[in-house]
Parts: C-alpha cells; sequence; structure tokens
C-alpha cells in the first residue's frame, strides 16, 4: 500500500496537467462545431478538392461537420493521440525510473516479491488513467449537449469516447513492457514519442490504403471512428485482438520483472 500510495501521489501533478489538457482540446475543437456547421457545405466542397489520399490520410473522409457526432469524431483522433502519450509515457516511466535513476536498491532490499513491487505501481498507474477517462468522460458531454444542434447518437458517443480507454491501456501496458526489457533508458519521452506517432502514422497509412490487415498493425485502428460512427459497435476482432495484446504485454513484464538484473549504484 505505501508502493502504491507513493506511486499515486508522484504522478498526481502530471495526471492533472495531463487531464486539463485534454479536455482543453475538447473544448477547443467541440466549440468550433457551430462555426462549421453553420458553413457545412461549403467546408465539405472545400475539403473534396484536396486529393483523396490526403484526405483519408487525415481522416477528413469520415468527417461530417453538419452533425456533432461526425465532427466529434474527427476531433477524438486527436484526443486517442494525447491520451495515448500520456499513458505510454507512464508506463514506461514506472518501470524504468528505478534502472534510469540507480534507486533499485531502495525497493529491492524490501522482503517484498518483485511482483508485489511491480502490482501497485501498475495499479496505481491504473487510478489515474481511470480517473482521466471518467473525467474526459463527464466534460465530453457537457460539451456535446452545450454546442449540439440536433438529437445525436448516445451509443456512437459512449463507444468513442470509451475506446479512450482501450487504446490507453495497450498503450500502457506497452510502455511497461518495453521499460522492464530495457535496462538503460535515459528518457522515456523519445521513446514514448517514437512509439506513439509511428503507431498513428501506421493507421494513417491505413486509412489510404484501406486494407483491413493494417487495421491490425495500430491501436488506433482497432478503434477507428469510421467504423463505430458506421455501426454503432466496435470491431469484435479488433477488440479481442486489442485486450488479448494488453493481457500479453502485462503477462511478459510480470515474467521479465522477476527475472530482470536492475542495475543499481
Amino acid at each position: 500500500m505505501n508502493i502504491y500510495k507513493f506511486e499515486f501521489r508522484k504522478y498526481l501533478k502530471s495526471n492533472i496537467i495531463w487531464t486539463i489538457s485534454i479536455i482543453a482540446v475538447l473544448f477547443l475543437f467541440v466549440s468550433l462545431f457551430p462555426t462549421y456547421s453553420k458553413e457545412a457545405e461549403q467546408f465539405e466542397k472545400l475539403i473534396s478538392q484536396f486529393p483523396e489520399a490526403f484526405i483519408k490520410a487525415m481522416g477528413l473522409n469520415n468527417m461530417s461537420v453538419s452533425h456533432i457526432i461526425g465532427y466529434y469524431s474527427f476531433a477524438f483522433s486527436y484526443i486517442l493521440l494525447i491520451g495515448g502519450i500520456f499513458a505510454m509515457k507512464l508506463g514506461l516511466d514506472i518501470t524504468s525510473k528505478e534502472s534510469r535513476d540507480k534507486t533499485s536498491d531502495f525497493l529491492l532490499v524490501k522482503p517484498l516479491r518483485r511482483a508485489n513491487i511491480l502490482t501497485p505501481k501498475i495499479m496505481a498507474s491504473l487510478t489515474h488513467i481511470v480517473i482521466m477517462n471518467v473525467l474526459f468522460f463527464v466534460f465530453a458531454i457537457i460539451a456535446v449537449e452545450a454546442f449540439k444542434k440536433a438529437d445525436y447518437n448516445f451509443t456512437d458517443f459512449l463507444l468513442l469516447t470509451l475506446s479512450l480507454f482501450f487504446v490507453q491501456l495497450f498503450l500502457f501496458s506497452l510502455g511497461i513492457l518495453i521499460g522492464t526489457i530495457v535496462n538503460k533508458l535515459k528518457s522515456v519521452l523519445p521513446v514514448t514519442l517514437g512509439v506513439v506517432f509511428g503507431f498513428y502514422v501506421l493507421y494513417l497509412f491505413n486509412q489510404t490504403v484501406e486494407d483491413e490487415k493494417y487495421s491490425y498493425l495500430s491501436p488506433f485502428g482497432f478503434f477507428d471512428s469510421g467504423y463505430i460512427t458506421e455501426n454503432s459497435a466496435y470491431s469484435v476482432s479488433h477488440l479481442i485482438t486489442s485486450i488479448s495484446l494488453t493481457v500479453i504485454f502485462i503477462v511478459a513484464s510480470y515474467v521479465i520483472y522477476q527475472k530482470k538484473d536492475i542495475p543499481s549504484v
């Protein structure tokens, strides 16, 4: 419990900053909806003049500024990117900081199994991710209700918003795994940005080529906003893939962490 409290407090300020930022980005986008919706026809004509590959790559092919959910789904792709960076960075940091700061002796000399060290770290981080998602969900409802012009499909809204949690879980667990594998990780931010933006580029590439097999290469492709709004559901195969890989990453992290030689002073 002491480890849980320490880890929770350590990342509390960071979580507050990231949560405020992600909510601010949400309101910035959604507040522009009334302006875009007034000129929906002209805006869509303007978009149609761009090359088709560019439109697909930017996710504009599924964007409809005439109704709130279509616009929200476009804005949400950037929310996913920000939330993914936070989760990946968090996962990397909790498993690499002792090695990086050479403070592992402080924990490892305690009469605790390594699993009992890793578990409260993960639980504290998951608490922060849940808090972020709950607050985002509440403010997303407020934003959509405040700026909507007509009724909308709440199921689509709910599924889109919940996909943030699933994407964050995937990237968080991957971050944990990478942090347990790499001993000398000097800085988590370059790795975080490289991995998350790499996944996002793969997602944009799949938007261009429209080949389903490539959608399995990126967590952003697991919860494609276009598919969700068209079907009012998740792709079952993509959802199973996401959950399965998340579990595999976590289990592998425990196995490696138990056997890992952690450098000390």
